[in-house]
């Protein structure tokens, strides 16, 4: 299958299961477990589109793996893994707000295995709330409903620059992530924080920010959107003191703005985040 029939897929199944949850979210949404603290949520409607994506797949392509963040993975015969995550801001969709996604991307590797060395091919993030639908397929541009997008000009320095960034559930971690955005608050544009990381990944492609960063994403959070901020034009980099390859940190921006930024946040990191 090609990378452009992989997109295709993609795409469908992304769609599929966004009016699965924007129809379960219009008929009522109550928390069915939690996992790293008690406000990590889990929905019914998480795992039930989780399902539908593992079955979907397993109908169409049995011989391709499955990485979820509500099940447990399947192994790849085909030498590609679909990475999925089933809600992505599920406090948002509890809560009724907007910015929530299913993001979803054809990969090669193992990112269960080796939750840094994939390749994404193919990907789709779809926010059925905002009726939006990102695509990206490796070596062939990013889409918002099927139009080019493209991150744009960019900021001149960092200090107009828009950053977007997420917070951890768990309340420890979340005051050391605070104070990092502490020391960047008198440098920077602003911030947004909108809660579902393939979106703020879509919106740097976008150009609606300038720069994402995150601590302790897993691959589900960014297999889809960080391919579609890569094909729009942004750089993509892990960050750590030690390599810009390692994922402990994810960060995503224009390609102007981000040696200024990546020194930056490296100046405010307490040693123990990377």
């Amino acid at each position: 299958m090609s990378n452009e029939q992989l997109l295709h897929l993609a795409t469908e199944l992304a769609r599929e299961a966004g009016e699965l949850i924007f129809e379960r979210r219009r008929q009522g949404v109550a928390v069915a477990d939690t996992k790293t603290s008690t406000v990590d949520v889990v929905t019914a409607a998480d795992r039930e589109c989780e399902q539908l994506l593992r079955d979907r797949i397993r109908e169409l392509r049995p011989d391709d793996g499955f990485y979820g963040e509500e099940s447990d993975p399947s192994r790849s015969r085909s030498g590609i893994t679909w990475v999925v995550d089933p809600i992505d801001g599920t406090v948002n969709y509890l809560y009724g707000l907007p910015h929530y996604a299913v993001s979803i991307a054809a990969v090669e590797g193992d990112p269960a295995a080796e939750p840094t060395e994939f390749t994404a091919l193919a990907g789709a993030v779809f926010a059925p709330a905002l009726d939006e639908m990102y695509a990206a397929m490796r070596g062939g541009g990013a889409t918002r409903n099927d139009a080019p997008i493209v991150v744009g000009s960019g900021p001149e320095d960092i200090a107009r620059t828009l950053v977007a960034t997420g917070f951890s559930y768990r309340a420890e971690r979340r005051k050391l992530q605070a104070q990092v955005w502490l020391a960047l608050a008198d440098r920077v544009r602003d911030m947004r924080r909108n809660g579902a990381a393939s979106l703020d990944l879509c919106a740097v492609a976008a150009g609606q920010v300038d720069v994402y960063y995150e601590f302790g994403l897993k691959p589900w959070d960014w297999a889809a959107g960080a391919l579609i901020a890569s094909e729009a034009g942004a750089e993509v980099v892990g960050v750590s003191r030690d390599s810009r390859e390692s994922r402990a940190m994810l960060v995503a921006g224009h390609p102007r703005i981000m040696p200024q930024l990546h020194d930056l946040l490296l100046e405010s990191l307490p040693s123990h985040l990377l």
